[in-house]
């Protein structure tokens, strides 16, 4: 399974949503958003998604799924992105207001992956949360 920056960038999305077992409402309006707003996804071909959320999901169902797809998005993405990955799984994560067990693991699995440093990824972690905060 191959895929370009954007697709690695989908997975991570995508990885970041199913960590728990369950996709909410709130992630998927953050994926979403993210598609539309983020510099980074300016060329994407937002026709792709359907395809790479399939392809990543299915990735999963196998027993090595998540080593796989994190061994995709590190060899695929340009060393300047992994930040920019990490961050996007993090909102994805802090959108429906709480990160569970499984969560916490995987982004320590993609902080560990994409060799982010431990005090970048506080804060972005941090800023993640100050983001999706509600009143």
């Amino acid at each position: 399974m191959t895929t370009d920056a954007h697709g690695a960038l989908i997975y991570t999305m995508v990885l970041a949503s199913v960590a728990d077992t369950n996709m909410t409402d709130a992630e998927l309006e953050t994926l979403s958003e993210m598609v539309r707003f983020l510099p980074v996804f300016r060329d994407f071909d937002v026709a792709r998604m359907p395809d790479l959320t399939r392809d990543c999901i299915d990735l999963l169902q196998e027993d090595d799924g998540i080593d796989r797809a994190l061994d995709i998005i590190s060899e695929v993405l340009p060393e300047h992105l992994h930040e920019t990955a990490y961050a996007i799984a993090c909102d994805v994560v802090a959108a429906d207001g709480s990160a569970s067990q499984p969560e916490l693991r995987l982004l320590e699995l993609m902080r560990d992956r994409f060799g982010v440093d431990r005090l970048v990824a506080s804060a972005i972690e941090r800023s993640s949360g100050a983001r999706h905060r509600t009143l």
